[in-house]
């Protein structure tokens, strides 16, 4: 019986994951590179993706991950690649970013994580919210990612948001006010419903009901007054924005919604981040402050996310169940 012939590209990779995994195992095979080369030239989108590929790439080799599971995740996908390259020598672009984080993901998650436990009271994991009832009655709705720290006494009422956002039905008690810090700013209530965000960079908090005077921790400055539908975003570097908002809108997290009204890009998806498994990452500056209003539903994250990318026109890769690049410019 006559040898079958292959064909010569028969076999070689057609994606750009392919070919990062492909070089990356024979990094001095010089035919290797020159079939790369001429399929990297035949088309501005192949060149497109080689660029994104790479900087996601690039990205997970020193990012940590979400959750500690990943190092059984990550011990079972090296050994499972490890098995298939014994058949052929191509690998899915997921199992090299797992084997190259692997080493150094878990030891940076734990340290951080570890640090907000030994401080936290209350605390949620990724896309988790939770109800608490606190020791004087008031209620503690904690989106997800957050932690709270309390600290009441006999005289006061004193929490401190450490991370993430809480809504609060605060039980009333005129003889031990109720107060929240968050970076250098503490709401005082005055018998309300109040939500408390740590945003992307500013401290931003939104009333429901009744009242909250917000200041800085140590500064001179006025208390800006808060009524129900009122909100203020107080930045690190004094400035403070003020504006309305329905009642019902405020925490809209709460009923499984990011409502959103004139923010930038950049801060929608920080906002979606708690509620997405993995990392975002987001490219471009001009698509990072641009403007964006819209209702994204906090259940699908990656649905919102999408949506996101197309109400600017920008593109979403999807790289790995964990990796979410979208791209503006």
């Amino acid at each position: 019986m006559a040898e079958q012939t292959r064909p010569a590209n028969e076999g070689m990779p057609t994606r750009a994951s392919e070919w990062l995994v492909a070089l990356a195992e024979q990094p001095g095979n010089p035919d290797l590179r020159a079939q790369f080369d001429r399929w990297l030239a035949a088309s501005e989108d192949r060149a497109r993706d080689w660029k994104e590929i790479q900087h996601a790439s690039t990205l997970l080799s020193s990012a940590a991950p979400k959750k500690p599971e990943w190092a059984s995740f990550l011990n079972r996908r090296r050994a499972m690649e490890a098995a298939r390259a014994r058949r052929q020598r191509r690998r899915r672009l997921t199992g090299l970013v797992a084997v190259a984080a692997a080493a150094c993901l878990l030891v940076f998650f734990q340290a951080g994580n570890l640090l907000l436990r030994m401080e936290a009271d209350h605390l949620t994991a990724t896309a988790e919210q939770r109800r608490v009832v606190l020791t004087d009655g008031t209620v503690a709705l904690l989106g997800a990612e957050s932690a709270i720290d309390e600290a009441y006494s006999r005289s006061e009422r004193r929490l401190r948001l450490l991370k993430g956002e809480v809504f609060f039905e605060v039980a009333g008690n005129d003889r031990r006010p109720f107060s929240v810090e968050a970076r250098d700013v503490v709401a005082r209530d005055i018998g309300t419903a109040f939500e408390i965000r740590l945003g992307l960079h500013a401290t931003e908090v939104a009333v429901r009901e009744g009242i909250v005077d917000v200041a800085r921790v140590a500064a001179a400055m006025p208390p800006q007054r808060l009524l129900a539908g009122e909100w203020a975003r107080l930045a690190p570097d004094g400035g403070v924005e003020r504006g309305r908002v329905p009642p019902d809108q405020v925490a809209s997290w709460t009923q499984g919604q990011l409502v959103v009204n004139d923010r930038p890009v950049a801060e929608v998806v920080e906002a979606l981040r708690p509620y997405f498994d993995g990392m975002i990452v987001l490219r471009g500056s001009r698509l990072a402050a641009e403007p964006l209003t819209g209702v994204y539903n906090l259940g699908d994250s990656l649905e919102a996310l999408r949506a996101v990318a197309r109400a600017q026109g920008a593109s979403l890769h999807r790289i790995s169940p964990w990796l979410v690049v979208i791209s503006g410019d």
